[in-house]
């Protein structure tokens, strides 16, 4: 089987990680080629570390190259969708980092060009990658919680220090990062809450800004939803608390469950809820249940799962665990927080107006205090603990 030739695009924390798995043969055939990054330096640590790699200051560049045949984006948010555009319409196969941008208007742009492309488009959302998460989905899927009550996940040990968000020029500003936890920890929980429980139609946001931190964006928020059929969502995260939770609660007609420390707890009622309901002679029934606890381990890398998935799509068809359009959900639930926080917590419906958010995001821009200056962020040879599942 031929290996695939990957440009790599950004070479700070995240992206010098995924280059050091690449290399060290950790993904069956895919060899890295080629590195841009826009500050020489850290071009520099790349030649040392590997000096058989090309490199390059302009994405352009690299994107344009004929010997490479797919990219890999891990460059900050803002610059997500329109690589990944320019590199799908030179018909490279692209993964890019999450989220898929800051604007829902940029990313709804991405998903036109990846559809017309014929490339794969994947977006590495290695919290896919579970074993916990993808049972639950498999239980929601088949219908065994029946139909979706209520889900409130509280996950607020993504803890952060001053420190952490003074290490990078474009962290935690409007004109850099774009946004917070919502866009910067969070996308992988709000992903996974919808595609374990589907998506909501109306969003109402509470986004608190520089509640715990200095920073300009949040880094506290809470998102209420409504479901099509009246199911209700709540969503809780912070990255100013510790020790913090981290606990999915799903309430169905058919039972209950709870994801936490790794164990997914499933309380399964011998008849649905809503049929009790109303057929009980007595006024406190106990309905009947069944107790089960599955508990799971995680993969070595979810990373590295999400880039072997996505040579396996490229060379043989495989389905895309995470495929690149399925970030426009995230993102919709992560702007409309923003939209609705802007507009006095106002309940919006979905699909959002993309424009009206477009326009609050460039005054908020307009006055980022986010200046383009590299502060030397280091690089890493291996995927940090803190971007796996935090129990």
């Amino acid at each position: 089987m031929p290996f695939l030739r990957l440009g790599l695009i950004g070479f700070g924390g995240m992206g010098s990680a995924h280059a050091a798995a690449v290399s060290k043969g950790m993904v069956d055939h895919l060899r890295l080629a080629a590195v841009c990054d826009i500050d020489p330096a850290r071009l520099e640590v790349c030649r040392e570390t590997y000096p058989d790699v090309r490199t390059c200051l302009d994405a352009e560049d690299l994107i344009s190259d004929p010997d490479i045949d797919c990219i890999l984006v891990a460059t900050p948010h803002r610059f997500h969708a329109q690589l990944c555009i320019k590199a799908l319409l030179a018909g490279k196969h692209v993964l890019s980092e999450k989220p898929m941008d800051i604007q829902l208007s940029a990313a709804e742009k991405l998903v036109s060009v990846s559809k017309q492309s014929g490339k794969v488009y994947g977006i590495m959302f290695n919290q896919r990658t579970e074993p916990i998460f993808q049972r639950a989905r498999e239980i929601m899927k088949n219908g065994e919680l029946g139909e979706l009550k209520r889900t409130v996940w509280i996950i607020t040990n993504w803890y952060r220090t001053q420190h952490y968000y003074d290490s990078g020029a474009w962290r935690a500003t409007w004109g850099g990062e774009g946004g917070g936890v919502l866009l910067n920890q969070a996308p992988h929980n709000l992903d996974l809450w919808q595609w374990i429980c589907g998506m909501p139609d109306h969003v109402r946001g509470f986004c608190e800004v520089a509640k715990y931190h200095s920073i300009e964006v949040e880094d506290d928020a809470t998102v209420m939803t409504r479901y099509p059929n009246g199911a209700t969502g709540l969503f809780i995260t912070s990255t100013g608390e510790y020790p913090g939770t981290n606990r999915l609660e799903i309430s169905g007609t058919k039972g209950k469950l709870v994801l936490e420390n790794g164990t997914l707890k499933f309380w399964k009622l011998e008849r649905p809820e809503d049929e009790v309901r109303f057929s009980s002679s007595v006024s406190f029934e106990k309905i009947p249940f069944t107790y089960q606890e599955e508990s799971f381990s995680s993969p070595a890398s979810g990373h590295v799962e999400i880039l072997k998935n996505f040579v396996q799509a490229i060379l043989e068809g495989t389905p895309l665990l995470a495929p690149g359009m399925d970030g426009i959900n995230e993102l919709t639930l992560s702007n409309a927080a923003y939209l609705s926080s802007w507009q006095n917590h106002a309940e919006l419906s979905l699909p959002m107006d993309t424009a009206q958010f477009d326009q609050y995001l460039k005054e908020r821009q307009a006055i980022s205090s986010y200046a383009p200056v590299s502060r030397d962020l280091p690089t890493s040879q291996h995927y940090s603990e803190r971007w796996q599942v935090n129990w």
